[in-house]
């Protein structure tokens, strides 16, 4: 689809009020020229005839029109931008439905800042365009050859001078249009690194704080500030340039023609009525021509704001088989088959993985950090997707390359280390595991979790605000929180990603009975690096560079002396906290 198509099909929904809308212009536009032609009447009829009353009438219906101007101008100021905000709200619920089809490998690469800059100053950028873009070619256009066929009407040679004027305006117009262009283009993005430098700084106050570093976060952010304001300037004198430039043209016209016209009302070749008339006209057929000049400034920041709108909606979704399955009847069993990985090609994350859980059955992996243990996980909800070469994960037998990707995630709960909480209530976010929950789930739920008690000591139970990302719980609540989630969405599958490793002993044992609780009947994937956690684990499998060096029960792979008892006694040497 063509960026102007895509572009003309947002107006679709408001195409009545649209139309209503260039009505009113082309009205407004047209009420422009009744000044004019009285004016000439009166210089050249009224006034020398002493047509008092015709004169008192004239102004009295001018004065009409005026009012009925003021009316239309009020409908296409407030109508002409509801319109603009309307398509630039639908846009943005595009973009946004949009964001949450794009894999996982997007966000890894594209800060956060930079998203939400498309999704509010770009878009707003295409607003402006999408009210003011067409009403101002419309009436413009229509109004350039109205008033040449007046001025035509006056005197055709003085016409003829004031037209051919405008092929100079368009041409110097044409090449400084270009450097504002990209001018404007740079200082966009630079807008963008600034957005992008504040939601990361905002997002770590705490960190900053911690360490003392705000001078630091204050050096950075005003280096990305003083790149905003050096393209910035770039771009103001650019069009600078621009309208100063284009301006000093125009007033040369004004000067062309009082010059053209005294000649000709020296030589008798025009009345002084017509004269008149024609200098008070003129600007009618200048207006818009420079109208649309100085509209390219507003066209230029709308098409960019637009192009970048499309570019991010032409990023790829996650791919999925259109002939794709639902996993329906979850049974829960697990295969990876000679699984390869590389986030980056030639750097393989993962090399051959074999591995089998059956229904109900727990698996943990273990090992160094950085050896594939997170992105086994990863692979199995899908998020990141294996290609055609790279091996095989399998639920209840079947490839997840032939499954939806949402039946798969539907099927599966993960509890991670780093808990991500939505800002509301604890209500809200234990509800999001099933948001069609009814009270009494929600709180078993909680009961489940070991959270329902500490929500209870609160004022407002469950209706408790927590803050940005939970803020204001603790590490412990927090993890209690996102595990009864995932006991309220009950998942068959379950990935336990380090749950415990950032707690203390003691909030430990809670967390960890009830994730006991929430493995029951469930086939369970953990990453662990307590080890005492997951010595009750069916199986263990050690995870060295990518690949599988050890399998085998907690004490099968005692016995055998490899890794994974030097990291067991190595714990033990460090008096961790081992049943």
């Amino acid at each position: 689809m063509s960026m102007l198509k895509r572009f003309v099909s947002y107006y679709k929904p408001h195409k009545w009020m649209f139309a209503m809308d260039m009505i009113a212009s082309m009205s407004i536009a047209l009420l422009g020229m009744v000044y004019p032609v009285i004016t000439r009447n009166m210089l050249n009829d009224y006034i020398p005839n002493e047509k008092y009353q015709t004169i008192i009438i004239a102004g009295v219906v001018v004065l009409g029109l005026y009012a009925l101007r003021m009316g239309l101008n009020y409908f296409v100021q407030y109508y002409g931008h509801v319109i603009g905000v309307r398509m630039q709200s639908r846009m943005r619920q595009d973009l946004f439905a949009h964001l949450q089809k794009l894999p996982f490998a997007y966000y890894d690469n594209n800060e956060t800042g930079r998203i939400m800059t498309r999704l509010t100053s770009d878009l707003f950028e295409v607003c402006e365009l999408a009210h003011h873009g067409p009403e101002s070619l419309l009436t413009c256009s229509v109004m350039m050859i109205i008033s040449f066929v007046y001025l035509s009407s006056i005197n055709w040679i003085l016409a003829l001078i004031v037209f051919g004027c405008v092929p100079i305006l368009v041409v110097t117009s044409f090449f400084l249009r270009r450097s504002m262009k990209e001018a404007f283009a740079e200082r966009r993005k630079s807008n963008a690194t600034i957005n992008a430098a504040v939601e990361s700084s905002i997002t770590g106050i705490r960190v900053t704080k911690a360490y003392t570093n705000a001078d630091l976060e204050q050096e950075k952010f005003e280096e990305g500030d003083e790149t905003f304001v050096s393209s910035s300037r770039r771009a103001y004198k650019a069009m600078a340039r621009f309208h100063s430039t284009t301006t000093f043209i125009s007033d040369v016209f004004n000067v062309i023609i009082l010059i053209a016209g005294g000649l000709f009302l020296y030589a008798e070749k025009i009345s002084y009525g017509d004269y008149a008339a024609f200098i008070v006209s003129v600007n009618l057929f200048i207006g818009p021509v420079n109208t649309l000049i100085h509209f390219m400034e507003q066209f230029q920041n709308g098409a960019s704001g637009f192009r970048r709108f499309v570019e991010l909606m032409e990023e790829a979704p996650e791919a999925e088989n259109p002939d794709a399955k639902e996993l329906t009847d979850v049974k829960g069993v697990i295969e990876f088959e000679n699984v390869n990985y590389a986030y980056v090609e030639k750097k393989e994350v993962l090399h051959n993985i074999n591995l089998r859980l059956e229904k109900g059955k727990k698996l943990a992996l273990v090992g160094p950090s950085g050896g594939g243990k997170t992105t086994l996980c990863h692979l199995l909800p899908n998020f990141y997707r294996l290609g055609s070469e790279d091996g095989t994960i399998r639920i209840d037998g079947t490839d997840i390359r032939e499954l939806t990707l949402e039946s798969v995630r539907r099927s599966i709960g993960i509890v991670q280390q780093d808990v991500f909480l939505f800002g509301g209530t604890i209500r809200d976010n234990i509800m999001y595991g099933r948001p069609d929950a009814t009270e009494e789930e929600m709180i078993t739920a909680a009961k489940r979790a070991n959270i329902h008690d500490y929500v209870m000591t609160l004022e407002k139970g469950y209706d408790t605000e927590i803050g940005e990302r939970g803020v204001k719980l603790s590490g412990g609540q927090k993890q209690r929180m996102s595990i009864a989630r995932v006991f309220l969405k009950d998942p068959a599958i379950l990935i336990l990603d380090e749950a415990t490793s950032a707690l203390d002993n003691t909030t430990e044992v809670l967390i960890q009975q009830a994730l006991d609780e929430l493995c029951k009947g469930r086939t369970t994937l953990v990453v662990a690096h307590r080890l005492s956690t997951i010595r009750g684990a069916d199986e263990i499998a050690v995870v060295l560079d990518g690949r599988i060096t050890e399998r085998g029960t907690h004490e099968e792979l005692m016995a055998a002396g490899g890794t994974y008892q030097q990291l067991y006694s190595l714990q033990f040497r460090d008096n961790d906290y081992i049943e």
